[in-house]
């Protein structure tokens, strides 16, 4: 029992990734407690799964179009100092939507712009948060620490959509705003309780013309990581789609308001806890049991498709949980793991435009199927896309058991 916890909980031994860990807890529940009030904020204003779906592209756009720049950037500045910026700036935009939303002011076109301000915002976010986690724990402890952080996604992904259906059926949906505002307190102070001396870094790359095209052929040049980006493309424009299916599964299957879309969000956070943790004790990081996954996945997902009750809703939403979270701990990490450490930020870009900025096309695509064809077919056609990103990665990487590490001296 010891040996388990000592293998699961590893990287909190790091005090920086520890004071981190903390500060993020607090932030990351209020930001899926605002991402909850920001779904039924659209839906209470247009009733429209077509206008969730645009404001999602306008949200993630910036994400698939600028995070390579974004990446670059984390290549050449301090991380710490580039997230002391994008959460500063982040806590200021969702005050300002709550303010509007307590004072009756708010229209759809404002949450569009707030959608378009986070989603710049995200794209040099995105892609500093990932490459510090290496510069804090080092590339001993990188696989460890990521699932570490998938944990904390699962447990805040629990945690703030239930404490939101709660706030949103009891007094409103600006309260959920403010409190998200507030809880970037948190992250603030951790980062300025972060010993420098005692992170991972690497000099940083100089500026010169043609970097973010240098990235693009680096990865092109190295089949691990084109088809592991390649797998998380496909699944991430179009079964990641959870913002627009799953609110309209709750709403037009399951009969439901904000509560029921909370109870089976808050399931897919159970199921991707469980996963979280799978994964920080188990030591396989093989391109294999990535390919598996995603196609465990697929079949999890539309099978969810076909539940007509809350209760069958959730237990199939758990399992989606699971094995959503083993493929994303399971691509991060060999990405992390096999990409050298100049290139990391701009590796790491493309994973978060993979993962979250294909969110801009799968977005509005989703949520014209839910109007078009009905809400089970959001996550029917989810489901397919997860087989064949399995069928492709076991088709390119399916024939090799290990992830082949690239030795760094860092």
């Amino acid at each position: 029992m010891n040996q388990y916890l000592n293998n699961t909980f590893s990287s909190l031994k790091n005090r920086n990734y520890r004071i981190y860990y903390l500060g993020q807890i607090v932030s990351i529940s209020g930001t899926f407690l605002q991402y909850l009030a920001q779904v039924w904020l659209v839906l209470k204003l247009s009733n429209s799964g077509t206008m969730l779906g645009l404001v999602l592209t306008f949200q993630f756009l910036p994400v698939l179009l600028l995070t390579s720049w974004g990446g670059l950037l984390a290549d050449r500045y301090s991380k710490q100092k580039l997230l002391y910026i994008t959460q500063t700036l982040s806590g200021i935009l969702s005050l300002i939507l709550g303010l509007l939303v307590l004072t009756g002011n708010v229209q759809l076109w404002m949450v569009f712009v707030f959608a378009l301000c986070l989603g710049l915002i995200n794209s040099i976010d995105n892609p500093a948060r990932s490459t510090f986690l290496f510069e804090m724990v080092g590339s001993e402890n990188i696989k460890n620490a990521i699932s570490l952080w998938t944990i904390l996604i699962s447990s805040t992904r629990i945690i703030g959509p239930a404490v939101a259906g709660i706030i949103i059926a009891t007094i409103g949906i600006g309260e959920c705003f403010i409190i998200n505002a507030a809880s970037f307190i948190a992250v603030l102070i951790a980062l300025s309780m972060i010993r420098e001396s005692e992170l991972h870094t690497v000099p940083p790359v100089a500026a010169a013309r043609g970097q973010i095209k240098e990235g693009l052929k680096y990865v092109r040049s190295t089949p691990i990581l084109f088809n592991t980006l390649i797998m998380m493309a496909i699944i991430g424009t179009i079964t990641f789609e959870w913002p627009v299916s799953m609110p309209l599964f709750a709403k037009f299957i399951l009969n439901g308001d904000a509560a029921v879309y909370s109870a089976i969000t808050v399931a897919l956070g159970i199921g991707m806890l469980i996963g979280g943790f799978a994964n920080a004790s188990s030591s396989n990081s093989s391109q294999r049991r990535m390919v598996y996954t995603a196609l465990l996945f697929g079949i999890a997902v539309i099978i969810s498709a076909f539940t007509s009750t809350l209760l069958w809703a959730t237990i199939a939403f758990i399992f989606v949980g699971i094995f959503s979270m083993v493929f994303l701990n399971l691509s991060a990490t060999i990405l992390q793991m096999n990409t050298d450490s100049k290139m990391r930020g701009r590796v790491m870009a493309l994973w978060s435009m993979a993962f979250l900025g294909s969110t801009a096309i799968g977005g509005p695509l989703i949520g014209w199927i839910g109007e078009e064809f009905g809400a089970r077919w959001t996550l029917i056609v989810g489901g397919i896309a997860a087989l064949i990103a399995g069928i492709w990665g076991y088709w390119k990487l399916g024939y090799s058991g290990d992830t082949i590490l690239i030795k760094e001296s860092v």
